[in-house]
């Protein structure tokens, strides 16, 4: 089942393409890795996808209204801003609105999606805690947790892992594979080649507004594609503990 669709999707700022005439489907059970150089396009991308900013084309997302595509996906900005001394639990809550009549409380269905995202982002001991009072990557964690409690069949996230320490950007990537085998679907940007060829079903290479590549992970980071898209060269290895791939040298 495709989750989300996109057509010719472009984006311009002036007369110059940021987004140049992207095409894809992102079907049920996928985690796909949207990779590139800064200024790839990723982000501008996503944000079109969603019908955030101007475009041209079609976005499968943009043909729903605001209420059924909040419950049809859910979003996550490379902006990390808590405004409010709310506690950690509250703020997850707020993830479930799109799922509720207008002025309704959280019921027993809500607070069974709160609590699996407090579980699933390690969270338990945080619940109590004011979310404005932890730390950045703390705080990354606690807004990862809110856009799983919206429980949406499609999640687009732009770089979450950017900032946090190793065993939460494992764990992070893990969770959202664990979500595309359940039969949800995930696209997630992300500049850690390592974490996309190990734990991403699917890579999106962009590079100058176009998509470059598409396929699985071994497909996409070849030498070739890495070296145009990025400039640098890379070593692949397939290990008894899955892939490894390591950037190594700018090419030039």
């Amino acid at each position: 089942m495709t989750l989300l669709a996109l057509e010719r999707l472009t984006v311009r700022r002036g007369d110059c393409p940021v987004v140049d005439a992207v095409s894809l489907n992102i079907a049920q059970g996928e985690c796909v890795g949207l990779i590139g150089p800064n200024g790839a396009g990723k982000t501008t991308l996503l944000r079109a996808a969603l019908g955030l900013m101007a475009h041209e084309g079609r976005s499968s997302l943009t043909q729903m209204s605001a209420p059924e595509r909040a419950r049809h996906a859910a979003w996550m900005p490379q902006s990390r801003e808590i405004a409010w001394p709310v506690t950690v639990e509250t703020l997850i809550a707020l993830g479930r609105i799109p799922h509720l009549p207008r002025g309704a409380r959280p019921g027993a269905q809500d607070q069974r999606a709160i609590d699996a995202a407090i579980h699933r982002m390690g969270l338990e001991g945080f619940r109590h805690r004011t979310a404005t009072q932890l730390s950045g990557g703390e705080q990354a964690r606690v807004l990862i947790a809110r856009a799983l409690a919206q429980d949406t069949a499609l999640l687009l996230a732009d770089e979450p892992i950017a900032g946090l320490d190793p065993a939460s950007q494992i764990a992070t990537m893990q969770v959202f594979a664990g979500l595309a085998r359940e039969g949800h679907a995930v696209l997630v940007s992300l500049h850690d080649l390592g974490l996309a060829a190990r734990h991403c079903s699917r890579l999106l290479m962009m590079h100058a507004g176009k998509l470059i590549a598409d396929g699985p992970p071994r497909e996409v980071l070849t030498p070739e594609n890495i070296e145009h898209g990025f400039g640098i060269t890379g070593f692949w290895a397939d290990t008894d503990h899955g892939p490894v791939f390591q950037p190594l040298e700018v090419t030039g």
